[in-house]
């Protein structure tokens, strides 16, 4: 009898680091989203074999959000999820980089940090041996998305 409940709470953590990391995934690609509107980059930029920033930040874009789609088409899986979340954080970063390129105040320079630390804190929950499943890993890029939403509101990169 121990190993149906065993298998349900194994079930039950793996569904709710799902929506830890898809929160977050939904988080970093909205910010990568409203950043390349922002820096102009339409969807059109996007290219297989990107050859500029602007094609890099929107094709990162384009496979962030096919990422984000497939999560609900798998069983949950800690390691994938936070891998998800870890590429939209990397599609902002990208799409950070080329929007302060467009503007050079200190709100611009503290979005662009606050981007790269979520980006590199998504990276380290993602990777390791827990990947994925680490609580204070996963905590430290729950922060740090946060910081990074706020310091591009800060810069005006989203309303």
């Amino acid at each position: 009898m121990a190993e149906p409940r065993d298998a349900q709470e194994a079930q039950e953590a793996q569904e709710a680091l799902r929506k830890l990391h898809s929160a977050r995934a939904q988080s970093a690609y909205d910010r990568a989203a409203a950043l390349c509107r922002h820096a102009g980059i339409e969807q059109d930029a996007a290219e297989i074999v990107p050859r500029s920033p602007v094609g890099r930040a929107a094709n990162a874009l384009r496979l962030s959000a096919e990422s984000i789609s497939a999560l609900t088409g798998r069983a949950p899986s800690p390691a994938a999820d936070a891998r998800c979340a870890r590429n939209a954080a990397a599609a902002a970063a990208l799409a950070a980089q080329i929007a302060r390129s467009h503007d050079d105040t200190p709100e611009a320079v503290e979005a662009l940090r606050a981007a790269l630390a979520a980006s590199r804190a998504a990276a380290v929950a993602a990777g390791g041996t827990a990947a994925g499943r680490d609580p204070s890993l996963n905590e430290a890029a729950d922060h740090a998305e946060g910081h990074a939403v706020t310091a591009a509101r800060a810069a005006g990169w989203i309303r």
